[in-house]
This record gives C-alpha cells, sequence and structure tokens, in this order.
C-alpha cells in the first residue's frame, strides 16, 4: 500500500506515501479511490483530507525514472486505466480538502484540483506543464481547470505551462486557504473538521447539487484527453520534451 487511510473524529485522512515527490500511476490513484469509498461507506466520516508525505504533493508522473512512459505502447493503456480509476475519485460522496505542499505538476495537479478545496503555501507549485513536454493535459484538468480559474486563465496557464506558486494559485482561485509550511497539514484538517461540523446528509445533499454531472464531465473530458495524448505520444516533440524536460533544458521542438 502506498497510502495511509485513518479517521480524526468525523475527517477521514488519505496520505499518500510515496516520497519525495509522490508521482502517480494507475495503482496508487486506484488505492485513493478505494480509500474515498471505504470511507463514503462510515458514518462517523464526514469529510476527507487528502494529504502526501515528502517535499511535493504529486510531480506527475515520473518520466525521468520510468521511460516507458514516453513510449506509446506503455503509457496509452496505462493512461487509459489510470483514468478510469480518476473518474471513480471524482464519483465519491463526501468533501474532500487537498493539502499541496510543494510541487502539484501535471497530473499532479489534476489530482490537487478533483478535492472540493485545496490548502497550500507559498513554497507551493501549480502546473500544467504538458506543453513543455508536448503532450495534451489529462486527469479531466480540462474541466477542473476552468472550473475553478475560467476559461480564460485556463487556457493562459495550459498554453504557456506556467508554473504559479501558492499565493497567485490563491489569488486565481485555483487554491483556497494559504497557510505557513509548516501548518498546512494542521490547516487542512481544520477546514475539514469546520466542514463536518454540518449536519451529514445536507453536506452530502449540497455536494451532490454543486458537483452535479462534474464525473460525467470529467468522463467525458478523459475520453476526449486521451485520444489526443494518443497521437501526441507518437510524435518526435513529445520525445524531444520527454528528454528535455529530464535534462531540465528547454524543448527543441520540430512539428513532428
Amino acid at each position: 500500500m502506498d497510502i495511509g487511510v485513518e479517521l480524526q473524529g468525523h475527517v477521514g485522512v488519505v496520505e499518500i506515501r510515496r516520497p519525495p515527490h509522490n508521482f502517480f500511476d494507475t495503482a496508487l490513484i486506484r488505492e485513493i479511490a478505494d480509500a474515498y469509498e471505504e470511507l463514503d461507506g462510515m458514518d462517523a466520516c464526514r469529510a476527507v483530507v487528502l494529504a502526501a508525505q515528502g517535499q511535493s504533493f504529486c510531480a506527475g508522473a515520473d518520466f525521468t525514472n520510468r521511460p516507458n512512459l514516453a513510449t506509446f505502447d506503455e503509457a496509452w493503456p496505462v493512461s487509459k486505466h489510470l483514468y478510469k480509476e480518476a473518474v471513480r475519485m471524482f464519483r465519491a460522496k463526501k468533501p474532500v480538502v487537498a493539502a499541496v505542499q510543494g510541487a502539484a505538476v501535471g497530473g499532479g495537479l489534476g489530482l490537487a484540483l478533483s478535492a472540493d478545496f485545496r490548502v497550500t503555501c507559498k513554497e507551493a507549485r501549480f502546473s500544467s506543464n504538458f506543453v513543455r513536454i508536448g503532450l495534451h493535459p489529462g486527469f479531466g484538468l480540462t474541466v477542473t481547470l476552468p472550473r475553478l480559474v475560467g476559461a480564460q486563465k485556463a487556457a493562459f496557464l495550459m498554453l504557456t505551462g506556467r508554473r504559479i506558486g501558492g499565493e497567485e494559485a490563491v489569488a486565481l482561485g485555483m487554491a483556497d486557504v494559504l497557510a505557513p509550511q509548516a501548518e498546512l497539514r494542521v490547516a487542512a484538517l481544520a477546514l475539514a473538521a469546520e466542514i463536518a461540523e454540518g449536519a451529514p446528509l445536507a453536506l452530502l445533499s449540497i455536494r451532490e447539487t454543486m458537483r452535479r454531472g462534474l464525473a460525467d464531465e470529467i468522463e467525458s473530458a478523459t475520453e476526449r484527453e486521451l485520444f489526443e495524448q494518443e497521437w501526441l505520444r507518437r510524435s518526435e516533440d513529445f520525445k524531444e520534451g520527454v528528454a528535455a524536460y529530464g535534462a531540465r533544458r528547454p524543448g527543441n521542438f520540430k512539428s513532428r
């Protein structure tokens, strides 16, 4: 198991345990979806905190140490199954607060934005960096990011691949609460506990109304995202983008 699950009062805590950067794969997202479903079945749990050990919240896919992710034949079925597990996460019933420290990059940003709320710190880094590696955004980001910051700002962030810090993320509406880095987990638990003070049936009812149709929209979006990723993964630009990412240099793209 790469996650821990515990109940603190009326707050369920799901902790990702792949430090320092908590790179994701299908198995990890499946474990988180399983944990959400388990907590959904517990009457004592009224809200959930999604947290992570280590330096980063989630730095996305590990292209540097898993070069197979840069090949179409290996990566396409992985992404297909991963997105099915991601949709399961979006179908969970109870509100989720993500505690975002360090990097929430690429698919890691998608994971952070799957939550209802985000508590972060000024040291955090948020980025939809797919364009920098020659790939299309995934994990439902084409839905969740515009939903939070608006279509114009979402396009700006996706087409530049720009990284922003926690303060700017809060200003844009991508995150909700700014806390000192050392107090991040405490602040996220406090927000979840505040939510959990509400009447449980009303909480579920309001959340269902506010997110009605979102999981179906994510399912449709990930199908489109996967279609675009499919042909882009075959391109020379994607191979160059992954190589540049690993070497920490700008990509030398050729439009082929």
